[in-house]
């Protein structure tokens, strides 16, 4: 039930997003493979909606140029589908994935691509995937879809995108995304394959418990103090041009005194009082900027320091475990 009233909040058709164990593995496969030559490796998924659930069966990746400039089109993408139809396979076109380390991933390219996505296909889902933290362990794949109040603050110029607007909409960074809950589903024979291999114990002893996770959240700390600095800029932004406006109204208010003072010493020597002015055209209004950007900064932000929260406590979780298997080693 309260899922289902989730869904009824954030106009999602579904409640999770179960996804093949084959879909995984290629996400994973491909961003390895293009790590080097990619910053953000994406691809297409393919699925579709089945009671309460969106199904992801398949994707395949979106090709670069050269320069590293992605060039998706409608035809390569038509292409894919028609092959995975001939292959009997799921070919519907469900949304996109995207590897991103760090989960830095809050940006406008992003916010735009899924838009469009959502606004052309109802049921598109955005998954992002950390190789970074994949490496070390962490397997992150998590499936994003904007909010109909991001949708409606979208549809608008970004240069519209007023305090406003935003307060009509009562929309705040919080509610930009909503994280649908994933679940990976793997086939009977992968389960009996990885209860195979389960049991396939190395001949030698091999350290599993990897600890190294002071260059991972190095790296975690430096991406949030550079969007910490980003909202710093552009809270300045804000505040420069609300001393602008203030100091315009001063100019306006101190403007009318002038003229009130004007007209009755007119009318005392009875003159005709000044013409009417059109104040809007004497003192332009000054056009506030934008607040998309400190929105998807404050998200951002707000979605690292998780991600920080949710490291540390899986990286505590394996110190503690080696402390007391060294205890007991040395015990006996």
């Amino acid at each position: 039930m309260a899922l289902r009233g989730r869904r009824n909040e954030f106009n999602c058709p579904y409640d999770y997003v179960q996804m093949d164990g084959l879909v995984v593995m290629k996400i994973i496969k491909h961003c390895y493979e293009e790590r080097s030559n990619i910053d953000t490796p994406r691809g297409g998924l393919l699925g579709l909606v089945i009671e309460n659930r969106l199904e992801l069966t398949n994707t395949f990746p979106f090709p670069f140029t050269k320069a590293g400039e992605e060039a998706v089109d409608e035809e390569y993408t038509s292409a894919m589908m028609m092959h995975m139809k001939k292959i009997n396979q799921d070919y519907l076109h469900v949304g996109w994935y995207q590897a991103c380390e760090l989960g830095s991933f809050v940006t406008t390219e992003f916010v735009l691509a899924q838009q469009g996505y959502q606004d052309s296909i109802e049921e598109s889902v955005v998954v992002i995937y950390d190789p970074q933290k994949t490496e070390k362990g962490f397997l992150t794949i998590k499936a994003y879809r904007l909010t109909p109040q991001a949708l409606k603050l979208l549809a608008e110029n970004e240069n519209t995108i007023t305090p406003e607007l935003v307060k009509s909409l009562h929309l705040s960074y919080e509610r930009l995304f909503h994280e649908v809950p994933v679940v990976i589903k793997n086939s009977p024979l992968a389960n009996a394959l990885c209860c195979t291999m389960s049991e396939m114990k190395p001949a030698k002893a091999t350290q599993f418990l990897d600890l190294g996770t002071a260059s991972v959240m190095e790296r975690h700390m430096h991406s949030l103090l550079e969007k910490v600095d980003e909202l710093h800029q552009e809270a300045y932004k804000m505040n420069k041009w609300q001393m602008q406006v203030s100091k315009q109204q001063q100019e306006k208010a101190k403007y009318i005194h002038q003229r009130n003072l004007e007209n009755a010493t007119r009318q005392a020597k009875g003159e005709p009082a000044l013409p009417e002015e059109d104040l809007a055209k004497v003192f332009r209004p000054i056009a506030p900027p934008s607040r998309l950007p400190p929105m998807l900064a404050s998200g951002q932000i707000e979605m690292s320091c998780q991600q920080v929260n949710s490291f540390c406590s899986q990286a505590l979780a394996k110190l503690f475990i080696s402390e007391s298997l060294q205890d007991s080693k040395t015990d006996a």
